[in-house]
């Protein structure tokens, strides 16, 4: 099975979340950011490794926050893995999104998320 981490970003009451470009998968859907674990990979050292490559900063990851199965309809089904990020270092710059924006926690049920977060919107 596939892992998949995402990168909850967070900065004070806001949370950094990105938007799908057109031509993408779920294209203009919302998502935090991250990316597929690369074989032999831990799943830390991949949000970390994904977070550099989209954004251009250096993270320490806090705490993973939930794990679950999920499966999109004809793909294979993928392990998604969330972690808090409270530190970074580098002022996050948008490397392959439509937009970024930091959101207040309160107002994230209020995007068009992708699929496979709305199960951890409902907890977070």
């Amino acid at each position: 099975m596939q892992m998949v981490v995402a990168g909850v970003i967070e900065r004070g009451d806001e949370v950094l979340i990105c938007q799908r470009r057109p031509g993408q998968a779920h294209a203009y859907k919302w998502e935090f950011p991250g990316g597929k674990v690369e074989s032999g990979e831990r799943p830390e050292d991949a949000i970390v490794r994904e977070l550099d490559e989209e954004l251009g900063i250096r993270a320490t990851v806090d705490a993973e926050l939930m794990r679950y199965p999920f499966g999109y309809a004809e793909r294979e089904q993928i392990l998604l893995i969330f972690f808090r990020v409270r530190r970074f270092s580098g002022d996050p710059e948008n490397r392959e999104f439509e937009q970024m924006i930091w959101c207040p926690r309160r107002t994230l049920r209020d995007y068009d998320f992708l699929e496979g977060d709305r199960d951890f919107l409902t907890s977070y």
